[in-house]
């Protein structure tokens, strides 16, 4: 794998100013729902695990309010029951952090760490939070695989892993090798995505049988 440049820390702190709109928004949704996690979205999932899966940022009323990556919202329905199917998970996933789903050789992560107004990150932002999610990928030794979901995940982590957009387009089922890791592409598990039939729960399904093949039983 590649020697990436780390910040000292994988996770940024819970009053990150590195982004001033979002921490400002961040500001907002604290006072309005005081009992929400607000805070950036640290990653689930042991740093031993071979498979890691990369989102684009928090949902407001899914992992901004639980704390834990997709979970809350139709995207984690559709992403942990998957996981489940292709033992990346055990237990029973009940949409909140405290259900006791566990993840099996697979961690979680998203390209930007604060809820976005919109479900939009500003492109100085994701070049801003991108520290962290390669500090991420520093930490993880055994990393043979990464599933990006989206193709703001994809073309981030692709700077991540100091490669050019042009030479791994973003394509939905698409494997590029990236040195011992091979990154595939998917759509987003969105609800807009699946209720516009962009992605289906068959397609989602089919690049999760690919890695489970590559990485084996």
């Amino acid at each position: 794998m590649a020697n990436l440049p780390a910040p000292a820390a994988a996770e940024p702190d819970r009053n990150c100013p590195l982004c001033p709109r979002l921490a400002e928004f961040r500001a907002q949704a604290r006072a309005r729902e005081p009992g929400w996690h607000n805070a950036p979205v640290a990653s689930f999932g042991d740093a031993s695990a071979q498979l890691l899966i990369v989102g684009l940022a928090p949902g407001l009323q899914g992992a901004n309010r639980t704390g834990r990556p997709f979970t809350g919202d139709y995207a984690g329905d559709l992403l942990y029951a998957t996981l489940l199917e292709y033992g990346f998970a055990k237990g029973v996933y009940q949409a909140r952090p405290d259900d006791g789903l566990k993840l099996v050789d697979c961690r979680i992560s998203n390209a930007v760490r604060c809820v976005p107004p919109q479900n939009k990150p500003l492109p100085v932002e994701i070049n801003t939070c991108r520290q962290f999610l390669s500090a991420t990928i520093g930490t993880m030794p055994r990393l043979r695989a990464i599933v990006a979901l989206g193709r703001i995940a994809h073309e981030s982590t692709l700077k991540a892993l100091s490669l050019r957009n042009g030479a791994a387009p973003f394509a939905h089922g698409a494997v590029h090798e990236a040195g011992a890791i091979k990154l595939y592409d998917s759509y987003h598990c969105s609800r807009y995505n699946t209720n516009t039939g962009v992605l289906t729960p068959k397609m989602f399904r089919e690049v999760f049988a690919k890695v489970r093949k590559d990485l084996g039983a």
